[in-house]
Formats: C-alpha cells, structure tokens, sequence
C-alpha cells in the first residue's frame, strides 16, 4: 500500500518548530499505518533522542540555534532515523516516504539520515549545521 501523508497536521506541527514565539525546539513525523502523522514534539533535544529507538523510523525537523562570536542564528535540521532493527523493506520505503515528508518540511539547512545513534549528538549536528552555515569568527578574539 502506498504512504500517504496528513499534509494539513504535519503543516501545523512543522509551523510550531519555526514559530519563535513557541519554546517547541523539535517535532517528529511517524507512521500510522501506511500515514505519516506528526508524532511527538518537545522543548530539549535530548527528548527526540529517546524518541529514536531501535525498532522505528522517523522523520525528525528540529531547530538549533548555531551561531559564534559575531552573531547567532536559528538553523533548522530534518533528520531522518531509521532504527538498526528496522525491517530492509521498511528501510528501502523511508527513503521515497521521505520526499512527502519534503512536500511539507521546506526549509531546512542541512539534511541527515542517521541510523547510528553516536550520530544524533547535539555536538556533532550543531558542527554539521555550522559548516553548512557559512562564515565561522570563532577563529577571531573579541
């Protein structure tokens, strides 16, 4: 059977992570059946770590706030976790599931598909978002 999405509701809880008046940090997008639906959401990003288990697949949107020295700025990741307990088939799926994920989660500075979880450290996506992010001062004293 085909995935579909549910466009509107996803729409709603990809707008609450861009929202600046709202302290949600992250939402995830999982699978009802063969829908995808906005899962669970949260203010620490230690919390969408325990959402990535072994045994699941999500699509993940998160937002970081990057930045050096000279300036701060708000970065946006769309994570994609498959679990190492994830069947091949259902791992074969996420893959094309994910470009309606992308109809909905637009804008974003950095893509990542993590199935390891070492890889879904703050650190290591905060290093990643600030080499997509441009000039870096912190190689500069105030």
């Amino acid at each position: 059977m085909a995935t579909k999405i549910d466009k509107e509701a996803c729409r709603e809880a990809y707008n609450l992570v861009r929202d600046d008046s709202t302290n949600v940090i992250w939402v995830t997008f999982k699978y009802n059946g063969s829908t995808i639906v906005p899962g669970e959401q949260g203010t620490e990003y230690q919390s969408f770590i325990q959402e990535c288990t072994e045994d699941v697949r999500l699509f993940g949107f998160v937002r970081f706030t990057t930045g050096d020295a000279m300036s701060k700025r708000v970065k946006f990741a769309l994570i994609t976790w498959i679990g190492e307990k994830v069947s091949g088939l259902q791992r074969a799926k996420t893959g094309t599931d994910k470009t309606l994920v992308k109809e909905v989660v637009q804008n974003f500075a950095k893509e990542f598909v993590i199935s390891d979880p070492k890889e879904l450290e703050e650190d290591f996506i905060k290093s990643e978002l600030k080499k997509a992010g441009g000039a870096n001062y912190d190689a500069q004293t105030e």
